[in-house]
């Protein structure tokens, strides 16, 4: 049963605001400047209950918006009021009716569905309002509201549920949050949207040369049919372009700026797009930067790798490659000595404009999400970080080197490992990291995030006993025996029983 609710309206009438009241989340942009909101945005509404969307503003024509832009953000309208059950007509009650409203309510009578008028910026006596005129409008009895601070909140609520009804399917709720988050981030014009539409299979979302095109964080639901020809649900969101902190130009690009890290905060598995003609770029790099901030799995996604392969083929081969796969492990190999954080990350070349490798992006995240619920042994895992400091031991800090007395898995979705230690502020960055890719490497945890967890000794005066959980910890610390060779591979014995 369709239970989708749109917002419409024209410029400025307040739409994102009640979208944002009505999901009480701040999902939408809200500016004074018309024309902010150009995908349709969607929100589920109290567990499924119904589907909210919010659509760009009809009639827009800024001067600063290419003509291109203003009809593709008005063909998402039509998708949206055509997807609809019910219309949501929202109008600016403080500056009465125009033309363009008067437009917009012809063209939803003559879509035949439901439509609620809906008065907005009700928030003066009810003789500023000009009921009379909003009758004439020919579309019922107006709800008057207040989408800032909430007035006629609670009867549009009920307004809503009157024509869609109380009893919604009850796996709604369930299905979306089953549903595997995965979220699309990077720098503008590197083809996020592209690939969001190519997932979708339809122009759901707006894609254009003009860089900023997307602004807003869209979240869209679908189904992928694994190798396995089982069907996983997915909830996709597509990010606009994160530029650095210091070249954000507006309010609504530091806004949009916002919505995009709050995107990664939300999600389960992180597809970095880069752009397979720039390779990795500084921003790039801070932008990957976010994801690990967030302990987040990430998916490095090198799109337009159609253009790199015609590129080669116009000078007759990949000389001086081997082939065009010597040429990709070269690649991957400059990427990752750029995105030395990320360690074992999947790298999947692909192109949105021809559907090349797409597939094996969500083949990736599926995997990914698998492995985030493993449960590591607490022996093996003691005799890796064993084997590991036994082979490459910790720099000497201050006169002394870092030392691990005992590790346990403490949680998932990052693994998080707690490291009984003599001294936290003895490990650096540069040996963590080397433990996490030695774990990442043994356990084959490629693009999982690891967290340590760290509990030194209590700090007390030389020739005094000391307690707590880490003097604990050392003197029932298992002993590392010598390794017989210093090989890559990891042998099971080197812990005593």
């Amino acid at each position: 049963m369709n239970r989708t609710v749109a917002i419409v309206g024209r410029p400025n009438v307040g739409k994102s605001r009640l979208f944002n009241r009505l999901a009480r989340k701040r999902i939408s942009i809200v500016h004074d400047q018309p024309g902010v909101t150009r995908d349709v945005i969607s929100a589920e509404i109290a567990d499924g209950l119904y589907t909210l969307l919010d659509t760009g503003g009809i009639g827009y024509r800024g001067k600063d918006t290419p003509a291109a832009l203003t009809a593709a953000s008005e063909e998402q309208v039509n998708f949206a009021i055509e997807t609809a059950a019910l219309i949501l007509f929202v109008i600016d009650g403080l500056e009465g009716l125009t033309s363009l409203d008067e437009k917009i309510a012809a063209m939803l009578r003559r879509s035949k569905r439901p439509v609620r008028l809906v008065i907005n910026k009700a928030d003066f006596d009810d003789d500023k309002i000009q009921l009379a005129e909003a009758y004439r409008l020919g579309l019922g009895e107006p709800l008057r509201v207040s989408a800032e601070h909430g007035r006629g909140e609670s009867e549009l609520r009920d307004a809503i549920l009157a024509v869609l009804g109380t009893a919604p399917d009850p796996d709604r709720g369930r299905d979306a949050a089953a549903a595997l988050g995965v979220c699309f981030i990077g720098r503008p014009n590197v083809g996020k949207s592209s690939l969001s539409n190519r997932l979708l299979q339809s122009d759901r979302l707006i894609v254009s040369e003009v860089p900023g095109t997307t602004r807003d964080a869209v979240e869209l639901p679908f189904e992928f049919k694994g190798r396995n020809g089982k069907l996983y649900p997915f909830r996709l969101i597509d990010t606009a372009g994160i530029k650095a902190a210091t070249k954000l130009a507006s309010p609504i690009e530091y806004f949009s700026r916002l919505r995009s890290l709050d995107a990664i905060k939300n999600t389960d598995v992180v597809f970095l797009v880069l752009d397979a003609m720039d390779g990795v770029t500084q921003q790039d790099k801070a932008i990957a930067g976010e994801a690990v901030k967030e302990h987040k799995p990430i998916v490095v996604v090198v799109n337009k790798w159609d253009l790199v392969k015609a590129a080669f083929l116009r000078q007759g081969g990949f000389a001086p490659y081997k082939s065009e796969r010597d040429y990709r492990e070269k690649y991957e190999h400059a990427l990752f000595e750029r995105l030395y954080f990320t360690p074992g990350s999947p790298v999947i070349f692909v192109s949105a404009v021809s559907g090349y490798e797409v597939d094996r992006m969500l083949n990736a995240a599926v995997k990914l999400n698998r492995q985030l619920d493993l449960k590591l042994p607490t022996a093996k895992l003691n005799a890796v970080l064993g084997y590991l400091t036994e082979r490459t031991p910790p720099p000497a800090v201050g006169g002394r080197r870092f030392r691990i007395y005992y590790a346990t898995q403490t949680g998932t979705r990052p693994f998080r490992i707690k490291l009984f230690c003599n001294r936290e502020e003895k490990l650096t960055e540069q040996y963590r990291r080397y433990l996490e890719a030695g774990l990442v490497r043994e356990f084959d945890l490629a693009g999982c995030p690891i967290y340590f967890d760290l509990v030194g000794k209590e700090k007390h005066e030389p020739g005094t006993p000391y307690s707590g959980k880490a003097a604990r910890a050392e003197a029932h610390a298992p002993k590392w025996k010598a390794s017989e060779s210093a090989d890559d591979k990891f042998s099971h014995e080197t812990l005593e029983d």
